[in-house]
């Protein structure tokens, strides 16, 4: 359950960092204008604490499912090893996308 919400943090995190650069590219992409857009901009400030909470939240993650060992009872669902292999592929698949949310305010200025 830890490693789950770890992951999930640091989505939502990664999703708050996001939020003031992809939010209006994907509104703009779908055809969606307005003058309201710029609000989603204010939270331009937040975006370095966001992107501290989204490594912090997925190091948690890599550590629990990496570094540390697997305290499972017998019979339990963690104690089968292809639970601990898909949560790794949960993680890598995961991680990616989040690292791309978190950089598209560096890429975009390349594509435009």
């Amino acid at each position: 359950m830890k490693f789950k919400s770890s992951l999930l943090a640091g989505v939502l995190t990664t999703i708050g960092a996001s939020v003031c650069c992809v939010g209006p590219l994907v509104l703009l992409t779908l055809g969606i204008g307005g003058a309201w857009i710029a609000n989603l901009i204010a939270l331009e400030p937040l975006r370095p604490w966001l992107i501290a909470a989204t490594l912090v939240f997925v190091g948690l993650a890599f550590r629990r499912l990496y570094l540390q060992a697997q305290v499972c009872e017998p019979g339990a669902a963690c104690a089968e090893p292809i639970v601990l292999r898909r949560q790794r592929l949960i993680f890598w698949l995961v991680v990616p996308a989040l690292l791309a949310l978190l950089s598209v305010p560096w890429l975009a200025p390349l594509f435009f």
